[in-house]
């Protein structure tokens, strides 16, 4: 007696369709499962014998063998426990379901519940493009059903899953993606002209953004006010998103908005580019995949931590190395820092007066090195706001903001990509005039900008006009760049 039932294993946040195939014969009672499991995929066998006592269901007396192929994929988790047991099923009972025509995932209780695995929109995917029917516990489905085309059950227990492989369970239909920005407003931020500027300049075109000032000036809220500024995420960076976090085990409903992660500077070094023991697992900058990695109190973070963001953040993904295998996670973040000057927060405040050692001083800064600065495309420092101001009226809302940002992302897409990320050919072939030209080679001279520098400088001043609606990139343009860049 043999049946076969599709599953998913994911390598990096890539959904690979795995071949559950259950073999029941006669002879010796013995359960025994194959194809590289880890320890959680062979104790599947006690919680599958479990969930089909409490289900009413019979188990096979005889020899059962569960093969997980490919067999040279490494197999993890408790996730398999669902295809498992519906292929048992159907091989000791064969009006228990085609279950060829099935993909499934779910962790089994004892009593026959399904538990949420992570995985779930990738075995949607999996369905989608094999047009095959997806098995899931509810909460997993909830996270799944957004996928269009794709046929996802919910299935709260064992038995309802072998009613919905029968096709005797009608799929609930998902709810619509919520296109409504997350995060506070920029309404919310009084005063701080110049800082909500470099935000929305930021925003626009992708760039990397550092502030720094004292305490209580706004760094945090301004950050946290990005995504509200952002543009909704097109369907296939979506896919990318929903693929990247159901790799992690975390859900992602029904949302368009870019994410926003901000880990907390005591995060481990897999915590935030991603590994682990076992398989490999996405970090933070992988979490943050097409949205905003937020870094608060850039100071305090360990400088191997920092000077290990330096490669995702230049191309874009992180590689991670096992023995035997290599896992690559996306990473295109944009990144958003915010640090105090010294470790009191004070140095050169005005009002509140520093308690630093120079040597104290020197040593906090020395944790932020100068190539991970240099990748900073908008550096603006941020000062105490005129209590006056903090009762006033409430500054631009985000929402207009948004407008003018969608605007210049639209034309920035019309040249093949973000400014920030731009092919450089396309940078030389926009409108320069000479006074912008002259005013970027005086710059470069003076020694204030490296290569890479400089090429920022361009991008930024790029994005200015792009927001301001011309065609021509004017000294204007590059003198504000400037001021973002060499301060």
């Amino acid at each position: 007696m043999f049946a076969r039932v599709t599953s998913v294993a994911l390598v990096g946040v890539d959904p690979r369709p795995v071949q559950v195939e259950v073999h029941v014969t006669n002879g010796r009672s013995v359960f025994a499962i194959v194809g590289l499991p880890d320890t959680a995929v062979r104790e599947a066998k006690e919680r599958v014998r479990a969930a089909f006592g409490s289900s009413g269901l019979r188990f096979p007396a005889g020899r059962v063998v569960v093969n997980l192929s490919p067999a040279d994929l490494p197999k993890a988790g408790s996730a398999y426990d669902l295809p498992i047991a519906l292929g048992l099923a159907a091989a000791i009972d064969r009006r228990h379901g085609p279950t060829t025509d099935v993909v499934a995932l779910g962790e089994l209780g004892l009593d026959g519940t399904l538990r949420p695995v992570r995985g779930g929109f990738g075995a949607a995917l999996v369905g989608r493009r094999l047009g095959r029917r997806v098995l899931l516990p509810m909460e997993a489905a909830a996270e799944a059903g957004g996928l269009e085309g794709a046929e996802v059950f919910g299935t709260p227990t064992l038995r309802a899953a072998l009613d919905a492989a029968n096709g005797w369970q009608v799929p609930e239909p998902p709810g619509a993606p919520d296109d409504l920005p997350q995060g506070p407003d920029l309404a919310e931020v009084r005063g701080q002209l110049a800082a909500r500027r470099a935000l929305e300049v930021a925003g626009a075109g992708g760039h990397h953004i550092l502030m720094s000032g004292p305490p209580g000036v706004g760094k945090t809220l301004l950050a946290r006010c990005l995504p509200s500024l952002l543009p909704p995420l097109p369907s296939l960076e979506l896919l990318e998103v929903a693929l990247a976090w159901t790799a992690a085990g975390l859900p992602r409903l029904c949302r368009l908005d870019p994410p926003f992660r901000s880990p907390h500077h005591s995060a481990t070094l897999p915590a935030l580019i991603g590994g682990g023991s076992g398989v490999p697992v996405p970090g933070e900058v992988t979490l943050a995949h097409r949205g905003v990695l937020f870094l608060d109190e850039l100071g305090e973070f360990p400088t191997p931590l920092l000077d290990a963001l330096r490669q995702p953040i230049e191309d874009g993904r992180v590689v991670v190395a096992r023995k035997g295998s290599t896992v690559t996670f996306p990473s295109e973040i944009q990144l958003v820092a915010a640090t105090n000057p010294c470790p009191c927060g004070f140095h050169d405040d005005g009002e509140v007066p520093c308690v630093c050692a120079s040597r104290a001083i020197d040593r906090y800064r020395a944790r932020l090195s100068g190539p991970l600065l240099d990748r900073f495309d908008i550096r603006i420092r941020m000062n105490r706001v005129d209590h006056r101001l903090l009762s006033g009226p409430p500054g631009e809302p985000s929402g207009t903001i948004r407008t003018r940002v969608v605007a210049a992302r639209k034309r920035q897409m019309a040249r093949g990509g973000v400014n920030a990320k731009l092919e450089r050919g396309a940078i030389d072939a926009l409108d320069w005039t000479d006074s912008a030209v002259r005013l970027l080679d005086a710059a470069a001279e003076s020694n204030r900008l490296s290569p890479r520098g400089w090429d920022r400088v361009r991008r930024v001043a790029v994005t200015i006009a792009d927001l301001g609606e011309s065609a021509v990139i004017t000294d204007g343009h590059v003198g504000e760049a400037l001021a973002y860049r060499v301060q």
